[in-house]
């Protein structure tokens, strides 16, 4: 095992040393979770499992969160890892684990609504920026053919950013009743979310003030037709000009997105009838929740040749559909963990059947397991995550126990998940150090404690 030096935490007789940094020099301590990691921890058979959950839970609290006080509230920053800047999208999923923990957990509960503040601010400064600044600071991306400002890391249009915030908001207070996040701010944030995703569904011919290009020899990181992206007939889905992912859309209305925009609406207009009185602007949120569904129904489902009546990745309304998923989240095969679709939907369990196979152009199976890639990292690379959510979506303890043991395979020694990793070779892997995967592992493994306790209580996992 590669051990990082001066760490302490696991039994070193077994040759697994805690991976996390000192307790000195962890950027957050959350009594509450050390707790939870010690509680699963005990129930888990597999000793290589149980390190890697203990190295992979707290990852976010211990290396990516920056807290303090902006206008007498809470401030969250919420970097990915080895990337210094706060996605939308990743800085809700790194932390959504905790939050069920917040309730009994003051500084953990501060800390959770620093980063909904956070998200908010980051919404009014631009709804169709994915990524942020802790400041003015420029960076990389600030030359991208776009209306930039010092303040954007990126500014690729998401329609799952929007959606994460909002899904972190939701969440937080339905785990602990505290709606002081739901200030003044927070609802200009939102109805910018309502505008932008109005904006985006394009009727009328109009393109909405969005546009976006890059100068790179890579293709998906720009938009083509002069950033404008691929046509779409308005049909009442909202276009999104990038994937979760970051890549470019080929076919503009992304399905598993609009699922989760329409389920981020009816969030919106739940705790806006509960907590604001803002009535008019719920009807609104549900208005176009309802044409957002409408549509949904109307165009999500195509006749793939093999796999029968599934849906689609994309489609653009004139009855073109791309038969794909990718690995980052909203996915397809994610649908029913983000409580947009039921498991047992009969579509759903066909889509589910087709993603995890070969039909898929992006699934792949190696020596060193299978999962679904994608276009961000090229042929033959299986992200972990997909191998995670697999697990998470299945209602099947073979299954899951054997993705367990393809997430414990393909480590490559380092107690950590990795972006992705080749099929044939664990140790050629991106990103050693990406809070979202090595945080939704946890969220497995507790969600397996939680729902499957005998799993991990009796099982031995394959260890390849």
């Amino acid at each position: 095992m590669k051990n990082s030096p001066g760490t302490t935490g696991a039994d070193p007789s077994k040759g697994f040393t805690s991976c996390r940094p000192p307790a000195g020099q962890r950027a957050f301590v959350s009594e509450s979770v050390e707790a939870l990691i010690q509680t699963v921890r005990r129930s888990i058979a597999d000793e290589e499992l149980g390190w890697m959950f203990e190295n992979c839970l707290p990852n976010t609290l211990d290396t990516t969160v920056r807290t303090g006080t902006v206008d007498g509230k809470p401030d969250t920053f919420v970097i990915t890892g080895d990337i210094d800047a706060m996605w939308l999208r990743d800085s809700t999923a790194q932390v959504w684990p905790y939050v069920h923990l917040a309730v009994d957990d003051k500084p953990l509960r501060r800390l959770i609504a620093g980063v909904i503040h956070r998200q908010t601010a980051c919404i009014l400064i631009d709804p169709y920026a994915n990524a942020f600044n802790d400041g003015p600071l420029g960076g990389p991306w600030e030359k991208d053919l776009t209306t930039m400002r010092p303040e954007l890391h990126e500014r690729k249009f998401e329609i799952d950013s929007l959606c994460y915030a909002v899904r972190l908001a939701y969440g937080y207070w339905k785990a602990t009743g505290d709606a002081s996040v739901f200030d003044d701010a927070w609802l200009r944030a939102m109805q910018l979310t309502v505008q932008t995703f109005r904006e985006q569904q394009r009727k009328d011919g109009q393109q909405g003030p969005y546009t976006f290009q890059r100068v790179t020899h890579v293709a998906y990181d720009s938009m083509p037709v002069y950033g404008r992206g691929n046509p779409a007939r308005p049909v009442g889905l909202i276009q999104s000009a990038f994937r979760p992912s970051d890549d470019a859309c080929i076919f503009p209305f992304l399905i598993p997105s609009n699922f989760f925009a329409e389920q981020s609406l009816r969030q919106i207009a739940e705790i806006i009838r509960a907590v604001r009185t803002e009535q008019a602007f719920a009807r609104e949120c549900d208005d176009l929740a309802d044409e957002v569904s409408g549509a949904l129904a109307a165009h999500a489902r195509h006749l793939h040749p093999s796999a029968g009546e599934v849906y689609a990745y994309e489609v653009d309304g004139y009855g073109n559909a791309l038969f794909m998923d990718d690995t980052n989240i909203p996915s397809l095969l994610a649908l029913p963990y983000l409580g947009c679709v039921a498991a047992d939907d009969p579509v759903y369990r066909r889509t589910r059947a087709f993603v995890l196979g070969p039909e898929n152009p992006w699934f792949y199976r190696g020596t060193a397991g299978e999962g679904i890639g994608g276009p961000h990292t090229g042929y033959d690379m299986i992200w972990p995550m997909s191998i995670i959510m697999r697990a998470l979506t299945s209602d099947d303890d073979t299954e899951i126990l054997r993705c367990l043991g393809m997430l414990v395979a393909t480590h490559a020694g380092t107690g950590f998940i990795h972006e992705s990793y080749h099929r044939n070779d664990p140790a050629t892997f991106t990103r050693s150090w990406f809070a979202w995967a090595n945080t939704l592992f946890g969220e497995l493994i507790v969600t397996l404690h939680t729902r499957r306790p005998a799993l991990l209580a009796t099982a031995r996992i394959v260890h390849s």
